[in-house]
């Protein structure tokens, strides 16, 4: 196999085209950012409520993780996350 010149010539063009990239038009300042949101997001943005926080109970969990007496019931979680699951399916069924 012959390395000849054309390896340089091919780096060259990456670093001009490189250069180049930067002069991309970029938006203004007084351009306006668009973001759309899932309609999951809408309504969970705008149920206005605050997630359940129980700091008296996270402290409890967090003392039995420490002595090592707290444990995970596999099955209610799972009996959970396909409820959840369940119920997410349903509600993207009726949009």
């Amino acid at each position: 196999m012959k390395i000849d010149s054309t390896s340089t010539t091919a780096s060259a063009t990456v670093s001009s085209d490189t250069r180049t990239r930067g002069n991309i038009s970029k938006p203004t300042s007084n351009a306006a950012a668009e973001v759309h949101l899932s309609e999951l997001a809408t309504h969970l943005h705008s149920s206005g409520e605050a997630p359940a926080y129980d700091a008296t109970r996270v402290a409890e969990i967090k003392q039995a993780i420490a002595e090592g007496r707290f444990t995970i019931n596999a099955e209610a979680i799972a009996d959970r996350l396909i409820e959840s699951a369940s119920e997410l399916i349903g509600s993207q069924r009726q949009t």
